[in-house]
């Protein structure tokens, strides 16, 4: 099974990088949309996702309209504190796209009034803004992949000094 994670015009690398550590603990693709607040070659980039990055299946798009014509068919949730419905209600599809917003001010409204079925948000109190970008695509990505009992992945752990 195949999991898409969408970072539209990310500006911090610490968090881009705390999420492509994320996709290559997990498996998911990562699919980076630009303009990006930062290159790719950035230290803080690869220091946040550490030695992991020959792990990744990593994409790169111009901008939102690359992104979309090079996945036409895809089947896309948008992850916004503007969603109605939450995200552990969604029901996630083979192959789906999580998409997540610049840090300073998530997806644009255009793209989620035209999808507002597919809106998702992490509940969460009301005087708060938002999660960190990183911890919210972890959630989300979590929340998927136990809808499909963890494909693929190590279920069991065990103990280095005792086992």
């Amino acid at each position: 099974m195949v999991l898409n994670i969408v970072l539209v015009e990310p500006e911090i690398p610490q968090n881009t990088g705390n999420i492509a550590r994320t996709c290559a603990a997990t498996g998911a693709r990562l699919h980076l949309v630009g303009p990006m607040g930062f290159k790719i070659d950035n230290a803080k980039l690869k220091r946040a996702g550490l030695d992991y990055w020959h792990f990744l299946d990593i994409t790169h798009y111009d901008n939102l309209d690359d992104f979309f014509h090079k996945n036409e068919n895809g089947r896309f949730y948008y992850f916004t504190t503007k969603g109605k419905h939450v995200y552990s209600d969604a029901k996630y599809e083979d192959g789906c796209y999580l998409l997540f917003g610049k840090e300073t001010a998530g997806l644009p409204e255009e793209l989620l009034y035209h999808n507002r079925e597919t809106a998702v948000r992490l509940p969460m109190l009301t005087d708060i803004r938002s999660l960190n970008l990183s911890n919210a695509v972890a959630v989300a990505t979590y929340e998927v992949l136990r809808q499909w009992a963890f494909p693929s992945l190590q279920n069991e752990g065990k103990l280095t000094k005792y086992e």
